[in-house]
């Protein structure tokens, strides 16, 4: 009896310690950054841009087309988004507005206005944790969260945009966020606009994106800033001047999804 009592302990014992898998932590990240230049070319990333093919991230379109694909980062609100909005539809421009939890709940109108004219709606997460600091069920918790709010305030149901909170990332975050069914989508053009006690005039903003633009650039701006706000129409007309074609991110993703044409036979 005690021997069939030890087989069925041990055999407990050894089903839980199979069952039982750690939270793992993704443990040490990379901040997001470029080498600019002045020659109004893709900026150098060095050793990300091997991680991000291999996790199908973006930071730019890099195949030379003068495209250009704005984004925006939404924290909270200083009352300039729906000034940006309308300049965005007067130009029949679409963006990428990436947002937070607190902007969603503060915001349910602009979030609203946002998708109904055609805008996409990324994730930022719900509190702006560093994902390599936490599990990789907390990360879902914080995307899902964020996803279901969006739903529940406007007609966009699913997220597949990613902007990773602080610009942190490794490769394990890089695979959590596709196995969880999203992109992650970086920029290769930003300057310092968010701090909204530190504003500098509207040309300001339209000097640093005029100087960094460059063919195929995805901008970063935070719609904090009165700066950006008053420079954007000035901006798209200049830049629509010079060649440049306003795109989304899904065409972003679609051109790099179709097969290339085959050039010389």
């Amino acid at each position: 009896m005690r021997k069939l009592i030890v087989a069925v302990v041990t055999v407990m014992f050894f089903f839980a310690l199979s069952a039982y898998q750690p939270e793992i932590h993704a443990q040490g990240g990379y901040g997001w950054g470029f080498k600019k230049n002045d020659e109004h070319k893709l900026p150098d990333i060095g050793k990300y841009k091997q991680i991000l093919e291999e996790y199908g991230a973006y930071y730019a379109d890099d195949s030379g087309e003068k495209n250009v694909y704005l984004t925006f980062d939404n924290g909270y609100e200083e009352g300039y988004t729906d000034d940006i909005l309308d300049v965005l539809k007067k130009h029949d421009v679409p963006a990428a507005f990436f947002l937070t939890g607190h902007y969603v709940e503060s915001q349910p109108d602009l979030v609203k206005r946002m998708a109904d004219e055609g805008h996409i709606i990324g994730n930022h997460s719900y509190h702006h944790p560093d994902f390599t600091t936490v599990t990789k069920k907390t990360m879902r918790k914080e995307l899902e969260s964020l996803e279901e709010a969006v739903a529940d305030v406007s007609s966009q149901e699913n997220i597949k945009y990613l902007r990773p909170p602080q610009g942190m990332f490794n490769e394990k975050t890089l695979q959590w966020a596709n196995e969880l069914g999203y992109i992650h989508t970086f920029w290769s053009l930003a300057f310092t606009d968010w701090d909204t006690d530190d504003q500098k005039g509207w040309k300001y903003a339209y000097d640093n994106i005029m100087e960094q633009i460059h063919p195929g650039a995805l901008i970063l701006l935070h719609t904090v800033s009165s700066d950006n706000a008053k420079a954007l129409d000035k901006l798209v007309t200049d830049l629509k001047k010079q060649g440049y074609q306003f795109k989304s991110l899904d065409d972003l993703v679609l051109k790099n999804l179709l097969p290339q044409p085959i050039y010389g036979y």
